[in-house]
């Protein structure tokens, strides 16, 4: 109906009850109540356990704690939080004749005879490598080679302090896919207490992680794959001899197949192809069908299948956004999707949703994508869910590029439908909003600024900016151009919501590239510092939100980049006393975090227990802070709140009480100071309410009288 046209129109153009039912439901998302503001550690966790996984890792880069950006855990960790909560651990033996089987086939790489002498000499060896590399494999290869008898399966969830207990008999183990995480990492001494076991019963394990689980300090080895035209040689010769490689190597199949990129375990399927021509079961032209087909092809041929319903494409772009997510979520919101493309294609007909449509099978068939179960990470811990993933991971990506940039006509649907994602309730789906908007941006920035991201990033929503913010940071993470420059001129523009963006964004960018958004961010408070200053408006709000929203993407920064960030604080601190409030109102955000709901202990402080033994210079910078932060009247209560936190910490923690205790033994070096860190452990609350807890009054002897 157009603007000219009144409101009273003929029966047949009066909105439908489910028409009436969708503008309600909509009518009432936009009347409830206002947004609530999480802070922004909780809204970077989000964004970290909710992006699919390449992007996830990129953000954390394998670091336990969210502190770095390189993967790199700098320091001892002193602190070790509680115990981990498993079901029993499962371990079963592998059939031999299916290792006979593989040896046959398996393929040595450079790396090979290195890995195999470690295992002998120190039993137990760690394998880090990227998906589909075919770790699995030559971890079990590695044990075959070394003569054990007996190889033996444990489970992938079984939590690093439980190994040990599973290595009672003189076997190989194979513990592949290791479970860890910035919750439950392996560490050295764990290696250490495994590799005792194993030498009292003579046995071997060989683990295998993914690349992002490693840390810096533990031992292990980085796979890689042999070649892909290895691998397919070896499945062929096994068969034919040498003389049936030589005769089918040069096939334009076979060229063309090695020509792209593909992973040992596609190597193995393109053998048993091959060797079908070679047997005379199938044709070199269905060879060459089967090595030519890309998953471009694949997506393309999806998208313009007129035999494919409409619903079904929505799904397909649906999964591509939540691959690896619930496939519920995946199935609810490719209706809404649907509806929208529907709209578009035919405006006149409003088709309905068959509430049991296709089967869950049926449509995973369809995709080439694989059910499993997983935790899903939620507010409320990991809670079951039957997932739904392709089975290739470059699908998810292709699916949406190809929408995006080959079929325009489909753009105005998946914009109405990311922009309603990203004010979704659930973190998973607006995160997910805001990764496929990183995508559609990288395929084409100036659609994907003008469709999503600045009318996000302009909006006075506080989930549409945080939705713009999260879009930037990916989309520099999977190399779109231009971020940084956009985010340099909407930080020093006019825009307080563009600028808001691209401070948070900052934050969150950290990890990848600290120098130019700590740069950034100190110049946007050294402005907003001179402006205040001017102003000198006794009735203005200090704490503002621009001015929070800056001091929370620094303290963002220093817990992600922490060690150049930490020096840059201290010195700006003793040197620019005009910027002083804000970075210390930063420093003492981060250290009020903690960590995740499996280890609630302070970062900072063991960041700082840590730094004692691995980084005196670094010891003394958190020292520095803290002194001006408790010598600062604007901070003072809020130092010796978090400090008191700390020592309740203390009491369930022993292991932190010493280095709580250094700490107080640094900052009391002024009379003033011993005063106020005394009568801080004489008079602060138990975390019941009651008396000093015991560990207060131990404390009291590390403050120098």
């Amino acid at each position: 109906m157009s603007a000219a046209q009144p409101e009273t129109a003929s029966d047949d153009t009066k909105p439908t009850g489910a028409e009436e039912e969708e503008k309600q439901e909509k009518q009432e998302r936009t009347d409830a109540a206002p947004e609530q503001r999480p802070p922004a550690w909780a809204a970077r966790r989000d964004l970290i356990e909710h992006s699919p996984g390449n992007l996830a890792g990129n953000l954390v880069h394998g670091n336990q704690y969210g502190l770095t950006g390189g993967g790199e855990v700098h320091g001892n960790l002193n602190i070790q939080i509680g115990g981990d909560r498993e079901t029993p651990a499962l371990s079963g033996e592998i059939p031999a004749d299916s290792l006979a089987r593989m040896s046959v086939t398996f393929v040595e790489s450079a790396l090979f005879a290195e890995a195999l002498t470690r295992l002998r000499s120190e039993r137990v060896l760690v394998l880090s490598g990227g998906d589909s590399t075919g770790r699995r494999s030559a971890a079990l290869m590695l044990l075959h080679r070394l003569g054990v008898e007996h190889v033996r399966s444990i489970d992938s969830t079984t939590s690093p302090v439980a190994v040990r207990d599973l290595l009672g008999v003189p076997a190989g183990f194979l513990l592949a896919d290791m479970s860890v995480s910035r919750t439950r990492p392996l560490r050295e001494t764990h290696l250490f207490a495994i590799r005792e076991q194993l030498a009292r019963v003579d046995g071997h394990l060989v683990i295998t992680v993914t690349e992002s689980a490693t840390r810096r300090n533990l031992a292990h080895l980085a796979w890689e794959p042999p070649s892909c035209e290895d691998v397919l040689a070896a499945h062929v010769r096994s068969c034919q001899g040498a003389s049936g490689w030589e005769q089918v190597r040069d096939l334009a199949a076979v060229r063309g197949f090695l020509d792209e990129d593909h992973t040992p375990g596609e190597a193995a399927d393109f053998a048993q192809r091959l060797l079908s021509v070679i047997a005379g079961g199938a044709t070199e032209e269905e060879l060459s069908s089967y090595g030519a087909q890309s998953a471009q092809t694949q997506v393309e041929s999806w998208l313009t299948d007129e035999g494919t319903h409409l619903r079904d494409k929505a799904f397909l772009i649906s999964l591509s956004v939540f691959d690896g997510a619930p496939y519920a979520l995946a199935a609810e919101l490719s209706d809404r999707l649907f509806r929208l493309l529907h709209a578009t294609e035919n405006p006149a007909i409003r088709e309905g949703v068959p509430v049991f449509g296709s089967s869950r099978r049926a449509r995973l068939g369809l995709a080439r994508a694989r059910g499993y179960h997983e935790a899903e990470l939620t507010a409320w811990g990991p809670v079951d869910q039957y997932m739904a993933a392709f089975k290739d991971d470059t699908l998810p990506t292709r699916l949406l590029d190809t929408a995006w940039m080959l079929y325009p006509s489909a753009r105005a649907a998946l914009v109405s439908w990311l922009r309603e994602l990203a004010t979704d309730p659930r973190p998973l789906v607006r995160t997910r909003a805001s990764a496929a908007a990183a995508v559609l941006t990288k395929s084409d920035l100036s659609s994907g600024l003008a469709h999503l991201v600045e009318p996000w990033a302009r909006g006075r929503s506080y989930a549409a900016r945080l939705a713009a913010a999260n879009t930037l940071t990916l989309a520099h993470l999977l190399r779109a151009p231009a971020i940084p420059e956009i985010l340099h001129d909407w930080c020093v523009g006019e825009d307080e919501n563009l600028r808001w963006t691209a401070i948070r964004a900052y934050g969150l960018l950290g990890p990848a590239l600290p120098e130019k958004p700590l740069n950034a961010l100190i110049a946007a408070t050294r402005e907003y510092c001179r402006k205040r200053d001017r102003t000198k408006d006794p009735e203005e709000d200090e704490m503002n939100d621009e001015l929070l929203e800056l001091i929370e993407a620094v303290q963002l920064l220093l817990l992600s980049a922490r060690s150049p960030v930490l020096a840059k604080l201290s010195d700006l601190a003793r040197d620019e006393p005009s910027l002083r409030g804000p970075l210390l109102g930063a420093f003492l955000l981060a250290c009020e975090q903690r960590g995740d709901e499996a280890g609630p202990h302070p970062l900072v402080l063991e960041w700082y227990g840590g730094a004692l033994d691995e980084s005196p210079l670094q010891s003394d910078q958190l020292t520095v802070l803290w002194r001006f932060a408790l010598n600062d009247r604007h901070h003072t209560d809020h130092a010796l709140g978090i400090l008191a936190s700390w020592v309740r910490h203390a009491e369930q923690t022993p292991v932190a009480e010493p280095v709580l205790a250094r700490l107080v033994t640094d900052l009391a070096q002024e009379p003033s100071e011993r005063l106020r860190l005394g009568h801080l452990l004489r008079t602060m609350s138990s975390a019941d309410g009651g008396p000093p807890p015991p560990v207060a009054g131990r404390l009291l002897t590390a403050v120098p009288r």
